[in-house]
């Protein structure tokens, strides 16, 4: 109850986030991402990965399939959310069928032997996937209506703003 006497609503900030143009420009960055990374790995890369020594080799194998296994999770996600968006599907229904796609932990280091002569261009792309993925991780626990993880980077900007508003606008 305010003041007033008027009931007071808590306003969900996390799923008008996620719904905004600033997941637009994640949904085309994710998507272009997933086009770049697959033309690479069905031409340039795989040139590349047959020059490798066999250490190497083996770690481009085992880091191609990682990196093609998150990109089509994170393009699950990103074209459930987008068809929410759109209304196209409920959120109930989005949640439910997002519930199906595990997504994979990101190995907490990478390198490792072999690792440093992977090519540059796979270990870019594995490092942006890497970065899109905590993205959509971030807008995913919003999604949610849950607070991200402050001991991240991206989380802390959101937490901290969603932080000051719930501060100035609480009940004295």
């Amino acid at each position: 109850m305010s003041e007033t006497g008027e009931e007071t609503q808590t306003v969900a900030l996390g799923p008008r986030i996620v719904a905004s143009g600033g997941f637009d420009l994640l949904y085309r960055e994710g998507m272009s991402l997933i086009e770049t990374v697959a033309a690479y790995l069905d031409g340039e890369g795989r040139l590349e990965s047959r020059v490798l020594p066999r250490e190497a080799a083996f770690l481009y194998a085992t880091e191609s399939m990682r990196l093609t296994t998150r990109l089509m999770q994170l393009a699950s996600w990103l074209l459930l959310q987008r068809a929410v968006n759109e209304g196209e599907i409920t959120k109930e229904n989005a949640r439910s069928e997002k519930e199906k796609v595990k997504f994979s932990a990101t190995p907490s280091e990478r390198g490792g032997p072999g690792y440093d002569q992977l090519p540059d261009r796979l270990r870019g792309f594995i490092d942006q996937g890497d970065r899109l993925f905590e993205r959509v991780l971030q807008l995913d626990t919003l999604e949610r209506g849950k607070m991200p993880d402050r001991d991240k980077g991206l989380a802390n900007g959101i937490a901290d703003q969603l932080a000051r508003l719930k501060a100035a606008f609480a009940p004295s």
